[in-house]
Order: C-alpha cells, then structure tokens, then sequence
C-alpha cells in the first residue's frame, strides 16, 4: 500500500484517526485549489501489510516541499480531478475507514464522479474489513447515481454473503441481499438479468426476471427483448411468446425491434404462420415493419425451404417503401445458395447489381459456395479472377469456402493444392483452415491424417483453438483411439483452452466406446466443476452408453441427476430410457414412463411410439400396442414405416395371420410398405399355408415399385421364409414365384433353398431341388450355384454325386473355377485318392485355370495325409523355386506334422525356422503341431522352450497348446511341471475342456498322485460344469485299481454307471486288474462273468490280467 502524507521538513511518527484530522492539521479549505497548482508532490510510502483497526500507527518519511507553509496541508479533493485521479488516491489509502471517508467525500462533492472501478474497490476493501453496513451504502449509491453495476459488483456481495456458485446463483442471491439491506431498482433488475444473458445463464436471467416483477417493478423494453433473444437462442418459443403477452400486460408496447425478435424466433423454429400473423399485427397496431424486419422473415421463409414465399416477401420490398438493402441481398444469396438454388442465386445477383450494390467479398464468396454447391468448380475458380479484375481480393473466407467445396465432393488432392498455394496469394490459412481437414479425415474415419494435419498447425505457430481440438477428437473418438484423444484434451491446459461441451462429448464417446465408462462419469463431473454447463445432448449420450453396458441402475441415476444440473429431459432422454426398458422387458414401467412424458412437458413422438410398441410387441403385449397405436393418431402423432412393421411383427408373432395381414392393408393407405415390412409379414403368411394370399402381396409390392429388385432382395426374402415357414412351404410359394417369373432370375431364390438344405444336413435333398427348378422350372443354374451344392456334398461325403454335378456343370457350359476344383481336390485327398487328385490338379490347367494358394495347400496336405510326405516337400520347394508362391502357415502346417510324425524332428524344427524367410509368420496352430511332436517324441524340454518362445514372439497359446504341454509333461513324469502349466491355463482366462482334465488327472494317476487327481474330478464336475467321460472314469479305474484302492475304484464304476455311460473293454479290464493285483480273484472273475454276459468280448489283454485258478 502507499500512504500519502504532508511535512514540510520533519519526520516522526503520527496517529491517523481519520481524513478529517489529516484535513485539519494539513491545509485550509480555502487553500486547496493552491496547492495543487503550486506544484505539491507526493512520494510513495510503503507501510506494509496493515492490521484492521480503526486506529493504526504508521511512519511518516514524506517531505512535502513548501514555499510558505511549515504545518501539515494536503489536498486530498480537487474539483478539477479526474475519475483516474480519485481511483488512485482512493487505492493509496491503507486504513478502510479512511478510505470510506474519502469516498463519501468524493460522493458528496457534485464535480468528481465515480467509477464502477471505485465503487467494486470499496466494496471489497469493506467486505475484507466486514463493514456490512458502508457496502450497504455504496451499493445504494451505485443504484442512486446510476453507476453500473458489474459482474464484479455482484460477485463481491455474494462472497460477503456466504452465496456460492456465482452468477447462476443470483435468484438466492438477491434473496439474500435484501435480507441484509441490499435492495436492488429497477435499474438493478434490469443491468444483472444483462449480465446473466451475457453470460448464457438464460434459465438464471428468467428467475430474476419473475423475481424483478414479484417486487413490483417494470423490466424495460430492452431488458424483454435481450430476454427473448436468449431464449429464442434455446428455441423456447412458448416462453418468447409469453413474455410478449407479460409485458403488454405491465403496459409496455412492444416495437420494431421487440416484434421482429419474435418473427426471427417462430421463423427458426418452422413456425411460418405464427411469424406472419406477429407481422400483420405489426401493420394492425401502427408499428410497421422496416427492412430489418423484412429480411428477418426471408430469413425464417429459406430456412423453411419456402423459398417461393421468400421471393414474393422479396418483391414486396421491391415494390413498396422498405427496400432491399444489401443484408437483405447476402441473405438471400447466402440461403438460396444453401438450398443449391444458383438460378434463383444469379438472378439476385443481377437485382443487386441493378440496385446499385457493388459485389464485395463477401458476396463473391457466397456465389463462390453456390457454385460449389451445384458442382461448377470451375466457374468457382473463374470467379477467383473475376473478383482480382474487379479489384476485389479473395480472402481467407472465399478459400476456405472453395476448399471445403472440394472436400465435399471428396476432391482431397485439389483441395489440399490450393490449401498449399494460399500463402503465395497472400492469405495465411488459420486454424479454420486446419479443422476443415481434420474435420473432413475424422468423418473419413483417417483419424491419423486428422492427428498429423492437427500437429501441422502446431508446427506452423498456429494456436488450435477449441473448435480445431473438437474436431481432432471426433476422429479419434469415432477410431477409438483414446490414448491420443486422452493427450489432446488433458494438453488443453498448456495451451490456454478450456474444454467446452463439445470437447467433454467427445472424450465421453471415445471413454465410452474402448468401454472406459467410469472415466465418462468421471468426466461429467469435471465438466460441472470447471463450471462448463453440461448440455443434454452429453448426458442423453451418457445415459445411453450406460444402458449399452447393462448399467441399468446408474443410467437412471444419471437421469434422475439431470435435475440438478437444471436439464430438462428431452423426447431423446425418454426414448433411450424407453429402449433400456424395453430391452429388459420392463413393461409397465416402459408405460409409466410414457404416460409421464407429456405431464413433464415433453409430448412423445414416432420414436418414442415405436420404441413402446417394440417393448410391448417383443413381450407379448401386441394389443395393447394396438390400442396405443390409436392413442397415438389421436394425438396427431404420424406413424412411419418402422410403427407398421413393429405392430405386425407383434401380430405374427402372437400368430394373428389375419388381423396382421388386415393391418397391413391399412398401412398402404398411409405408408408405402418396405422390405422390412414383407420379411415381416410374409414368412407367416407362408407357413401358414396361405402361399396365394402370400403370392398376390409380393406381386402388388413389386407392382408398385419403380425398379426390378436385385438378386439380394430375393436371397434375404427368401432366407427369412425358410427360416420361419420350412422347406416344405418355401418350396411351394418358391415354386409359385418363379413358375409365373415373377422372379425372373429364379437361381436367386434357389441358392438360399439349397443352403438352407445343407445346412440342415440335407444334401440329397439339395440335389433334387437342384434338379426340380432347373429341369422343371426351367432354372438355369450358373457357375457360384453349382459351387455351393458341390462344396455342400463334399462335406455331406457324396464325393460321387458331386463329380456327376461337376462334369454336368462342364457339359452345359460352366466352366469351372479354382473353387471348383479346390472342392475336389480336396475332397480327393481326405480319402487319400492321390491319382485323382493328381489328375485333377493337371486339368486345371487345360481349362485355363491358374490353382492359387489355397489349391497348392490342398495337394501337399493331401500327399502327406498319404503317407506321401518326401512328394510334398518336393512339390513345395518347387513352388518356392518359381517365385510366385508365396506361402502361408496352412501351407507349413501339414508339412510340418508329417515331418513330426515321420521322427523326422530336425527336418520340421528346421522348416519351422525357414518360415519368415518366406514373410509367413508362425501362428499357434504351428507352434501346437511342433510342441506336440516333440512332446510324443518325448522331447519335453525342447517342447517347453518352444512354448516360451511363442509368447516372446507374441503368439499367444490357446488350450491346445496347453493340452499338448501338460500331455508330453506328464507322459515323462514330469508332473509338477505339467499341473504348473495347468494351473497357469486356468488363470490365462481360458478354460480347461474335458481333454485337458483328463489328460493332467491321467498323469497324476499314473504317479500314485490318486488325492490330487480326485480332486480335479470333483472340481471338473462340480466348479467347472464339465461332464466327465469314459477316458476320465478308466482313467481313475485304472490307476486306482494300480494303487490298490479297489474299493475307490468301484465307487468310481457305479458313478460311471449312474452318469448313463456304457463301460467298455477297458473299463472291465482295469477293475480286473485291480482285482487281481489286490488278491481278490473271486471279484476278478466276477467283474469277467458281468463282462460276458453283458456282451463285451474280451481281448487278450483280458485274460493276460486274469488270475491263474487253483
């Protein structure tokens, strides 16, 4: 602080009572206007940090030079100072007494004026001082001098008053303050709703307005109308509207201005007829419209694509007082170009001209995007010249205009050539300019040229502003790419930006869709704190990301919050809850919910209707949907498409055949059936044998449409009939279709009849539908059909038959393709035919046809399957000598396996490693079949180092390789080791089967471990859900029996006797053996006779265990 103090030549200590001691003792009234002009200097003192007293003791070490004075004078007022001036006294004062007595004398005098800056300093320095009572006063006196009141002039009050939150708490606010004597005008009412508009705290600014006329006083017509454009601004027609019929009624007429606020609000909102009736009322009452209100409602008319009401509104400007001015002439270019109108764009042009308005930049530019926007690109660029020759220079705008032109048509590389030529034009590209690329690679899902063109901008010393960061975290949330997007946002900071709604959505989604779905919440919470107003856009996408996780119960926490956060739930909130509902089947509170929309102030609409009628039809409410359906034509709401189709979706799946077919005669009057609609409705009408009525819909449907459907049309129609009528039915109304051509290509409804007989395990039933349509019906088959049916007899071993439909296939002119021939080829080698598959690997080339990959892969697995191992290496290191093979691990795997199973170990190890020279990477299939060789070789530890080995090349193991493990473990007697490797597969999150437990309970058997691997059968059993089988009960027969625990094994019999298995030669043979080693021969012969007559025949291994007979 500085203190300002006189002395003509001593320094001492003073005691400063207050300004009126300092008053008397430094001059005369009379002398002030003196002193100031003989030139009086002040030197700063600084004193410190002061203690709030009314009394404080500080040291004087000013010396004021004096002509003729030795008493203490100074002139605190002058009535030639400045506001400035008084700021500075008034803040070198360090006792807030003092000060406050300054202030009231500088208030007092007529000549000096304060400030807001003054008033706000005093306020704060007597808040710091707790003098309730002054603040009272200078408040007042802001009001009664009509010094404005400012943020900060608020913000310090409610600080003083313990009122938290801010501005947006100004309804409490004000409440408080008149609890302790702040009283607020009129002038007050009407400048806090202006700061709370100005800060977009427009629910806020509408309580202080209910408040302002509760007390008593009259908003002013400004106030109306800054509170109507704020709320127009959120599309809140009904509360714009009031608020014209409140303030006629406090006796305010409204003007010009007011009633063309309401023409721009209902003209935005589509409300057309509303907008005209407010401008016949302006001609009514004698408050006319001007031109500002004329290009308003042009405005609204475009918007609405009434564009040739637009133009009479325009030629009645022509033609009458208010002509067009040039905002009228941009507004029309601007909207007609956005309606792709450029005759109506040219035309307006040529009026302009004639008006006498020159074309500046900013009306180039428009035309610049209506050429754009019909795809004369290069009118674009002629009028870039146009613009130079009429000494009109293209800026930064028209650019970015032409380049986002380009990309809407996908014309990258012309856009980012003249994005490169921009500077040598002189014009420097913005962040603007950056964001319509990284805008146009997010929505082209390039979230890494999206990423790259963001730190270009960096690179080139262009700051990203908030919109450019949005947009680079759309692409990367829309790629999932949270990492970087986590970078963007969490760096905002260091760059001087605060995230805005736009940004929190964003990093929500991207949470949300690596299902990070804590961090989105924790993210709203943030968003609330930074005092960044969450929209309920974020929370509706929140709440349904919850639903999506099956987090039923916060979603609607979450909703049941937006109250809190001052959100109003919207028709979209509602319908997401309504779907979540739904989904769990929750009908009546589905209900509850809709029944409450409308109360809270949000009428449903179709979605809202169709996602109820969804809920109902999914749970076998379709009547009640039905009566709904009338609710909702009763409330004006339109049914679409997807509100017919739900209702006979619920209609067929109760099976009402009828009612459902009756209301879809009822929805051809209103709505044109779809696809949909027909998979809906006819596979019901199929399979309830009504294959007429099921003809005569699909021949009117395709009456009515334009065009001939495509092949996939039929395939999908088709596949949803069979899947719900049957082959029988299908067949019929097939037979139907393409017996009358109303299917003209009848193989589209013959494949999906054929695969569904395959896949059913049907394949000579496929062959005669094959015959039937194609001999009968006249059919004829191509090449892709033929494939499937051979393939599908292939699988079902009708190798045979599938040569006969091949040669058949030949003779008719199809000739085959390498699928064709990889069928059989590889049919040929599963049952180990080489010479016909030799025979039939040469053909293929006397057809021209070149055997792929796929083709080699077969014959060599074929060879080896043969026994023919040596033949396939051959073949395989000829194909590599040619150069154009390029071969895959389906390709090493049987090679690999046979080498294995031949012992010739070195030879496979060696071709494992000879992998990447060709670029093919090992994958867990190979790595299973080398562990596995190794591993019966009994090679464990090789068969453990290759294990390893997968993980550090990141070949993660599934169960086989486990089970081929623990098996080679166990089969050396290296137990341990083998339940190690069993216990490490069960925490990898992969799941032991049967196999597997088998093989480790085998092992510990065999090793006398009989405690430990009756355990793992209990735990296979009873923890894990599997059911054992026989190789688990001989298993556990055997190695008991081994162990002498015979009794233990019966028990594990009669369990595999009450499990419903049929014991086989084994099982009898381990209990024998049990029998015998544990000296009870009599139970021995006993297990033998129940073998016997149970129709088993022994084996020699059976009377090898029995005892000898005294």
């Amino acid at each position: 602080m500085v203190a300002l103090l006189c002395s003509t030549s001593l320094c001492g200590d003073i005691i400063v009572s207050d300004t009126c001691n300092i008053k008397a003792k430094c001059c005369q009234s009379r002398r002030r206007e003196n002193l100031v002009t003989n030139g009086l200097k002040f030197q700063p003192l600084n004193v410190g940090s002061m203690l709030h007293r009314k009394r404080k003791t500080m040291r004087c070490s000013v010396v004021i030079s004096m002509k003729k004075s030795s008493d203490f004078s100074v002139s605190m007022i002058s009535k030639n100072m400045s506001s400035g001036e008084v700021t500075k006294i008034l803040m070198s004062i360090p006792d807030t007494d003092s000060a406050f007595l300054y202030f009231k004398s500088v208030a007092e005098n007529r000549n000096l004026v304060h400030t807001t800056e003054t008033c706000n300093y005093m306020l704060e320095s007597l808040r710091v001082n707790g003098n309730f009572e002054e603040m009272v006063y200078v408040f007042d006196f802001m009001q009664k001098r009509i010094i404005k009141r400012d943020t900060n002039t608020y913000l310090i009050i409610f600080k003083c008053l313990e009122v938290k939150g801010g501005l947006r708490q100004a309804t409490y606010g004000i409440r408080k303050m008149r609890e302790s004597g702040f009283v607020l005008n009129a002038y007050s009412f009407n400048g806090l709703i202006h700061l709370l508009l100005k800060s977009r705290f427009c629910t806020e600014a509408m309580e202080v307005y209910r408040r302002m006329v509760l007390e008593g006083f009259r908003p002013s017509l400004q106030t109306y109308s800054s509170l109507m454009v704020g709320l127009g601004k959120r599309r809140d027609i009904d509360s714009v509207m009031g608020l014209l019929k409140e303030m006629e009624v406090l006796g305010l007429k409204p003007n010009v201005y007011t009633f063309t606020i309401c023409i721009r609000v209902l003209g935005r909102a589509g409300k057309i007829n509303e907008a005209y009736s407010i401008l016949k009322r302006m001609d009514d009452e004698g408050c006319g419209p001007d031109v500002v209100t004329y290009t308003v409602l042009i405005d609204a008319l475009c918007t609405a694509r009434k564009l040739d009401c637009a133009k009479e509104v325009f030629e009645k400007m022509k033609t009458g007082k208010h002509k067009p001015d040039r905002v009228t002439y941009i507004t029309l270019l601007d909207r007609f170009s956005d309606n792709r109108d450029l005759d109506s764009v040219r035309q307006f042009w040529s009026e302009m001209e004639k008006d006498g308005h020159v074309p500046d930049v900013v009306t180039y530019t428009i035309l610049v995007d209506a050429l754009c926007k019909a795809g004369n690109f290069s009118e674009a660029f002629d009028t870039l010249d146009v613009m130079r020759e009429q000494a009109v220079v293209p800026n930064l705008h028209t650019y970015n205009t032409l380049i986002c032109g380009l990309l809407r048509v996908h014309r990258l590389d012309d856009a980012l050539e003249l994005f490169g030529k921009m500077e040598s034009l002189g014009v420097k590209p913005t962040a603007y300019t950056y964001i319509v690329f990284i805008d146009y690679y997010g929505k082209s899902g390039d979230s890494v040229s999206a990423l790259e063109t963001f730190e270009k901008m960096k690179t080139k010393g262009i700051a990203p502003n908030i919109v450019a960061c949005n947009a680079s975290l759309y692409s990367l949330a829309k790629a999932g790419r949270d990492r970087e997007a986590k970078q963007i946002f969490y760096g905002l900071k260091d760059i001087g930006l605060a995230p805005d709604s736009v940004t929190y959505n964003m990093m929500m989604k991207c949470y949300s869709k690596v299902g990070e779905i804590d961090e989105a919440i924790k993210l709203l919470s943030e968003m609330v704190e930074s005092g960044c107003e969450p929209d309920v856009i974020v929370v509706n996408s929140l709440i349904n990301t919850l639903y999506k996780a099956d987090r039923v119960d916060e979603a609607w926490k979450m909703f049941m919050r937006m109250k809190e956060m001052k959100l109003s739930p919207t028709v979209v909130t509602y319908n997401t809850l309504l779907a979540g509902l739904s989904k769990n089947g929750k009908i009546q509170e589905a209900i509850e919910l809709f029944e409450g929309m409308a109360n809270k102030g949000c009428p449903p609409n179709t979605i809202t209707f169709n996602t109820l009628f969804d809920c109902l039809c999914k749970n076998d409410e379709v009547n009640l949907a039905l009566k709904m359906f009338f609710k909702m034509l009763d409330m004006g709401c339109v049914p679409d498409v997807f509100t017919y189709n739900t209702i006979i979706y619920g209609l067929m799946k109760n099976g009402q055949v009828k009612d459902a077919m009756c209301f879809f005669h009822q929805m051809k009057k209103l709505v044109y059936p779809d696809f949909v609609t027909l998979c809906t409705l006819l596979p019901g009408v199929v399979k309830a044998g009504l294959i007429e009525d099921a003809y005569k819909l699909i021949a009117n449907f395709l009456h009515n449409s334009a065009d001939q459907p495509a092949n996939l049309f039929w395939e999908d129609l088709m596949g949803s009939v069979l899947a719900e009528a049957g082959i029988d039915n299908a067949v019929s109304f097939s037979e139907r279709l393409v017996a009358n051509r109303l299917c003209r290509d009848g193989e589209s409804i013959l494949v999906p009849i054929i695969r569904y007989s395959l896949k059913h395990g049907n394949a000579s039933g496929a062959r005669t539908l094959f015959e039937k349509f194609s001999k009968d019906l006249g059919v004829q088959p191509k090449l892709p059909t033929y494939n499937l049916l051979i393939g599908g007899l292939i699988e079902a071993d009708m190798i045979e038959i599938a040569q006969e439909l091949f040669l058949e296939a030949k003779s008719i002119g199809c000739i085959p393709d390498v699928s064709t021939y990889n069928f059989l080829l590889d049919a040929y080698g599963k049952s180990g035919k080489i010479d016909e598959l030799f025979e039939m690997y040469k053909e293929m080339s006397s057809y021209e046809c070149e055997p792929n990959t796929i083709t080699h892969n077969i014959v060599m697995s074929g060879l080896v399957k043969a026994g023919n191992v040596d033949e396939a290496l051959d073949l395989y290191y000829d194909l590599i000598s040619d150069g154009d093979f390029s071969p895959t691990a389906c390709t090493y795997g049987p090679l690999i396996d046979g080498l294995c199973k031949s012992g010739r170990l070195y030879e496979a190890k060696q071709l494992f490693e000879g992998m990447l020279d060709y670029g093919c990477r090992p994958n867990c299939a190979i790595y299973n079949i080398l562990i596995n060789g190794f591993g019966k070789a009994g090679e464990a530890d090789t068969a453990c180092e290759l294990f390893r080995r997968m993980f550090k090349e990141g070949v993660r193991p599934d169960l086989k390789t486990y089970s081929v493990l623990v098996d080679c473990l166990c089969m050396v007697g290296r137990v341990d080791e083998g339940l190690h490797y069993f216990r490490e597969l069960k925490g990898s999150g992969l799941n032991p089967d049967v196999v597997c437990y088998n093989l480790i309970i085998n092992g510990l058997g065999k090793s006398q471990r009989l405690e430990e691997a009756l355990k793992l059968f209990s735990e296979m059993k009873n923890s894990r859900g599997i059911t054992p089988d026989l190789y688990t009960y001989n298993s556990l027969i055997l190695n008991l029996g081994i162990a002498g625990m015979v009794e233990e094994a019966g028990k594990i019999y009669d369990k595999l006797q009450r499990a419903g298995l049929e014991p086989n030669v084994f099982t009898f043979n381990a209990l024998i053996r049990g029998y015998s080693l544990s000296g009870k021969p009599e139970n021995a012969y006993a297990v033998y006779q129940t073998m016997v007559t149970g129709g088993f025949s022994p084996n020699s291994a059976t009377y090898e265990q029995l005892p000898n007979r005294a």
